[in-house]
């Protein structure tokens, strides 16, 4: 069915064929048909932005748009002036209820057929809105995210670092958005939802004010909906660039890790998922001793065999599963890596003061794994590598603190407990 690289959906069998590919991440959507933007409502849930509401507005010329004025000090007045532009209506929460419910009241008002959530923070590029709309010519499509990128990626050191690095910015490759993907979640600040889809899985949980996002795009998953993330739209974002901000956001996404431990279980928040081989032989060969090495390469050649079984049935089965295995193991090591720079740093910290070689091999493993990110993530005009791998670390000391400040409020351990992977 599939030629030069196409596969075009003529009949049922052909569509099981394009359902299965595009579940499993091998391929990607290319639609032919594309929903009215006329079909579209813009919802900006809005707290004391009134400058960014102006400057989205004038984005948005021809939209119908609905703000949600959530408790703003001053209640938000539209001049009639954008009434040229676009359509807006104004409702207003006169106590705060938080964003999910600002966009919940939006959802309830609008009658389109999609809506498109906007914060008051963000200005979409040319063409944003028709690249998306595309994905639902597929009836199973309910949520397509933009990617996020900078609004102003130069005004100093921290926002060339949040232009390469945002928390915001998935990234430029297209994929499925998965519990257990490559894009496991879409932020929040861009999306274009089906209205129905969204009214029937009760729209956003209005008792979360951190990491309500991903609550709803791992709840639409479990209903059995797709989700796409759609990198050639694009929406910029005005980050937080001054330090205190900034940091104060970081530790803020951390603890939501917690709340979502708590409602979705399983190891649907774990901060590590490896083998326990690999965790097993790491720190065997990091005691640097003859009888670690040892023991590091028992474990390994253990795992070998026992993965060379997979592969009976094929030609050279010790080689692949070799391969496999190493693979395994130092994706494994940089997992860890992570991990210790980042969700574990409190674990990390008193291992240093209580060892020299503790302390030795953690330096090593945070300039390495920073030069390494450094370099995955360069892009013309970032950060050089000392200044770039100096935020990166007050990154993860940040959103590791909210991490283990929101487990601490939680009373829970979920979000901080390492899994291994699913088999």
């Amino acid at each position: 069915m599939i030629g030069d690289g196409y596969l075009e959906v003529t009949g049922p069998k052909s569509a099981v064929v394009a359902r299965r590919l595009l579940d499993s991440g091998v391929a990607n959507p290319r639609p032919r048909l594309l929903p009215s933007p006329d079909a579209v409502t813009v919802i900006v849930p809005l707290h004391n932005n009134a400058d960014g509401l102006a400057r989205l507005l004038a984005a948005l010329r021809g939209h119908n748009v609905i703000v949600v004025d959530d408790g703003s000090d001053q209640p938000v007045r539209i001049p009639e002036s954008r009434g040229t532009r676009c359509r807006v209506t104004v409702l207003r929460h006169d106590d705060r209820q938080g964003p999910a419910a600002a966009r919940n009241a939006g959802l309830r008002a609008a009658t389109s057929e999609f809506v498109a959530f906007l914060d008051s923070d963000v200005v979409p590029r040319s063409g944003w809105l028709e690249v998306m709309l595309g994905h639902f010519s597929d009836p199973e499509v309910a949520l397509v995210a933009p990617r996020i990128v900078a609004l102003d990626p130069e005004s100093n050191a921290l926002a060339r670092y949040e232009h390469t690095r945002s928390s915001l910015d998935l990234g430029r490759r297209e994929a499925a958005v998965q519990s257990r993907g490559l894009v496991s979640y879409v932020p929040s600040a861009a999306l274009l939802v089906r209205r129905q889809a969204l009214l029937a899985e009760g729209g956003f949980d209005e008792s979360m004010r951190v990491a309500e996002d991903v609550d709803l795009c791992w709840r639409l998953e479990q209903a059995g909906w797709r989700l796409r993330y759609e990198p050639a739209a694009h929406v910029a974002h005005d980050h937080r660039v001054s330090f205190a901000s900034w940091f104060g956001r970081k530790m803020f996404y951390g603890t939501g890790a917690a709340p979502l431990g708590e409602r979705h279980g399983e190891g649907m928040v774990s901060p590590l998922s490896v083998p326990p081989w690999t965790v097993v032989a790491a720190v065997l060969f990091a005691t640097m001793s003859k009888w670690g090495l040892l023991g590091g390469i028992i474990t390994l050649a253990t795992a070998l065999a026992r993965l060379r079984r997979v592969f009976t049935a094929l030609d050279n089965p010790t080689r692949i599963a070799a391969i496999y295995l190493s693979r395994g193991f130092f994706s494994g090591l940089w997992r860890l890596a992570s991990a210790m720079c980042r969700h574990y740093w409190p674990v990390t910290l008193l291992a240093m003061v209580a060892s020299r070689r503790i302390r030795r091999i953690a330096v090593t493993m945070a300039v390495a794994d920073g030069l390494a990110d450094w370099f995955t993530h360069r892009d013309a005009g970032g950060l050089d590598p000392f200044r770039y791998l100096a935020y990166k670390r007050l990154d993860d000391i940040a959103y590791g603190t909210g991490l283990w400040l929101g487990a601490f409020r939680a009373r829970s351990v979920e979000a901080l407990k390492p899994t291994a992977p699913p088999r």
